[in-house]
């Protein structure tokens, strides 16, 4: 006889074998105590949790002889075909090779007739998604009014492919990724009865390789016991599956907590000599990292963690010893390596050097330490009597006068608000008119305003130019609403001439423009006066560090 494998060996074969999935269970059973089955259902779900498994079971479960029932017997003629998936009128079909609607007028052509010797019909669609949009709509006029015969079970990784007239007809089952513990679980229970001897710690490497899928872990299983037997060693686990021993990451988790440069090369150099994956490496540091924080944060993280019992306990002293800035930090630095290691042209050295720095950075508590001391430096500038500089912030925040601005009054010259009516039409500017015409809630004809380079003033003659990209905005209406505006504004009558300005060195700057060279300016000056400030200077002494940016606070915080 072939062999067979694990997966199909140890498929579930009644609802209480669907591992993780209690809630689905639950609903299907109770569905069939009260004979409120519905006529289409949908499970959705990740590969190899259970989906088309319990698709065989409620079919089972509907056809058996001693039913409908929420144990099917295992043994009438029906439940020992639909477990041999030859089953008369149980119809598996796969959506992915019977996309066409040739194939769905075959199906329909089939409901029609009564089942042969069970209760329904029963057809059960895997990878639904795949069917085409004709295909959907032949299918629809039967999900709408199907015959009393007849049950429909969709399978699907990809619900949002399914049009929503065939969702609206279905009832939803959502299948969730089985959690660790429940594989290994599973996993121990298999190979019991397989007379095969692995560790706790082995079965955890191995259920974190499905990642969640049983199907996954269980053909990873196969592999394993083909390669080392019936006795699996971890050593071997970990040379199979291209996993890096434990004790190494542990080990480098520890020298940089620890400042010890010289082991955390040492751990580089051992995960080169296992001809391990750099970024394979710095991806478990990652995980493992990340797993510390959680503990860190929650004493009794559950599903949060795939890790087993034992891993958690070993995990645990290793959190409680580190601040949680400085993990937090470490993960941000690790995540970043991770994708930078990708493109690196010296994976190796670019580890080293990320390692080896941070060992060389200070903990969480020294920083603190620093920041109190700039705060008291800061208070000894202020103290020490005569005039004291800006704080950086307030540096930022000093606007940058421009050579356009009138000169500063004479101090305890009082400045009045004028009460004369509006100004005549020569004393008002430009920007004084795009600022008008935003003020009227005209936003599109203002920004294109703004773009625009004010070539002459000649009343009643405006003549404005604008490049190619929005000069065809400009139609006769457009033209209308400038002239209206300008009118009210001016207070003259005013013809707008548009012309389109292909090379915009030969017209003088757009609003646009001449604001966007001002902030160049602006910040030009913002860093010169930050970088030249003494608290600035003896934070960059402080810390080693340079200005990465400057944000004036008059424009709030991005």
């Amino acid at each position: 006889m072939s062999y067979l494998v694990l997966a199909r060996k140890w498929r579930p074969q009644l609802f209480e074998d669907l591992v993780g999935q209690e809630h689905v269970s639950q609903t299907l059973k109770n569905a069939i105590s009260a004979d409120r089955v519905h006529h289409a259902f949908l499970f959705t779900g990740a590969r190899g949790v259970g989906k088309t498994s319990a698709a065989r079971i409620f079919a089972k479960a509907l056809n058996c002889r001693q039913g409908p029932t929420v144990e099917p017997c295992g043994v009438c003629p029906s439940c020992v075909e639909i477990t041999a998936s030859q089953g008369v009128d149980v119809f598996e079909i796969d959506g992915a090779s019977n996309t066409g609607v040739d194939d769905i007028r075959e199906l329909r052509e089939n409901i029609r007739y009564l089942p042969s010797n069970s209760r329904y019909k029963i057809f059960i669609i895997d990878e639904v998604h795949m069917l085409s949009i004709n295909a959907f709509n032949a299918l629809l006029k039967t999900l709408e009014e199907p015959p009393e015969h007849a049950k429909f079970i969709f399978a699907t990784t990809e619900p949002h492919k399914i049009p929503i007239t065939i969702l609206s007809r279905c009832q939803r089952f959502d299948f969730r990724k089985i959690g660790l513990p429940q594989v290994q679980a599973r996993l121990r229970f298999i190979v019991d009865q397989e007379k095969v001897q692995i560790s706790d710690a082995g079965l955890v490497m191995i259920a974190r390789s499905g990642g969640g899928s049983m199907r996954d872990a269980l053909s990873t299983l196969d592999q394993v016991i083909a390669f080392c037997g019936e006795q699996v060693a971890d050593d071997d686990l970990h040379g199979l599956l291209g996993l890096i021993s434990r004790r190494i990451l542990l080990d480098t988790i520890e020298a940089i907590l620890e400042r010890d440069g010289r082991q955390v090369l040492s751990s580089v150099q051992k995960v080169d000599e296992h001809g391990h994956s750099f970024r394979q490496f710095c991806q478990q540091l990652v995980e493992l990292v990340r797993a510390l924080v959680i503990l860190k944060v929650v004493e009794q993280p559950g599903e949060l963690l795939d890790f087993g019992e034992a891993e958690l306990q070993e995990l645990r002293p290793l959190s409680a010893s580190a601040q949680l800035d400085d993990l937090q930090r470490l993960l941000t630095t690790l995540i970043r390596t991770e994708a930078e290691l990708a493109v690196s042209n010296y994976p190796r050295l670019t580890l080293e050097m990320v390692l080896v720095k941070l060992t060389s950075l200070p903990s969480g508590i020294e920083v603190a330490t620093l920041i109190k001391k700039l705060e008291a430096l800061e208070r000894r500038l202020v103290s020490g009597g005569g005039s004291v500089p800006p704080s950086p912030v307030a540096a930022a925040a000093a606007p940058v006068p421009s050579p356009n601005d009138p000169p500063p009054l004479p101090p305890g010259t009082e400045v009045k608000k004028s009460e004369t009516p509006a100004a005549p039409a020569g004393e008002k500017s430009w920007a004084g008119l795009v600022d008008f015409v935003r003020q009227n809630r005209r936003p599109r004809i203002a920004s294109l305003l703004e773009q625009s380079s004010l070539l002459s003033l000649e009343f009643p003659r405006l003549k404005i130019g604008l490049s190619a990209r929005y000069y065809g905005l400009v139609d006769a209406e457009m033209r209308q609403s400038i002239e209206e505006l300008a009118a009210e504004y001016y207070r003259t009558e005013v013809r707008v001439e548009v012309k389109q300005v292909n090379d915009r060195t030969q017209a003088p700057p757009s609003l646009h423009d001449e604001r966007a060279q001002q902030e160049t300016d602006r910040q030009k000056k913002l860093r010169e006066n930050a970088a030249e400030h003494p608290i600035v200077r003896s934070a960059l002494e402080v810390f080693g560090g340079q200005i990465e940016d400057i944000r004036p606070i008059d424009k709030g915080f991005v």
